[in-house]
């Protein structure tokens, strides 16, 4: 009897040790096939982030294009400045019209000026070649801010043909005024001058002088 007991005894500690050995070895099993569909799953998030980065870079390629087709450019210069703080880039775009001879900018500064770097509006505070009031300046270096440059202008800043212009590139580029009638007119009359009537007449003034 004695002798049986024990052989029930060493039987019955094999099974538990058995069962311990089997549970464990399923565990084991189970954190390793957690930790495998974790990482597949980790590699799958990084690659549909950057899959989504990949399409979001592609669209902005394509406005950027379709922009630069609608607008009918002839070339970009590019004119790049190293700061002591970092690299800053700035883009100028050449119209192309054959039926326009002269540039849809020197049309706007005849009108808005006759060419006078010195012309002032008393009543609008408009001042310079292109006639910018203050707002245009707050507008621009919004978009600036926006766009993530340190470059910033201020009010006597419009005296400047040169930033007179960089101003005008910024805000043609920032609402994507892409064709001669829109710039004409929204720069007349803002973002939304192409549909206020009361900016025909100032567009039939710069396109009289691009066609003279």
């Amino acid at each position: 009897m004695l002798l049986v007991k024990n052989i029930l005894n060493s039987m019955k500690k094999i099974i538990l040790w058995v069962a311990c050995f089997t549970v464990f070895g399923w565990c084991y099993l189970e954190l390793q096939e957690s930790v495998k569909q974790e990482h597949i799953n980790n590699e799958l998030k990084s690659q549909n982030s950057i899959d989504s980065l990949h399409l979001h870079i592609d669209s902005l390629q394509n406005e950027l294009y379709e922009l630069i087709d609608t607008m009918q450019y002839e070339y970009i210069d590019t004119t790049v400045i190293h700061w002591p703080w970092g690299r800053e880039e700035f883009y100028y775009f050449k119209y192309k019209d054959a039926h326009n001879p002269e540039d849809i900018l020197n049309a706007l500064i005849h009108v808005e000026s006759r060419g006078n770097d010195s012309a002032y509006c008393a009543e609008e505070d408009a001042v310079g070649c292109l006639q910018i009031r203050r707002c245009m300046i707050d507008d621009v270096n919004r978009i600036l801010k926006r766009q993530g440059s340190i470059k910033k202008y201020t009010y006597k800043d419009r005296w400047s043909r040169i930033k007179s212009i960089e101003v005008f590139n910024i805000v043609c580029k920032y609402y994507k005024w892409n064709t001669l009638e829109k710039i004409a007119r929204c720069w007349n009359g803002g973002p939304r001058g192409i549909n206020n009537p009361a900016t025909v007449g100032y567009w039939e003034k710069v396109k009289d002088k691009i066609n003279s």
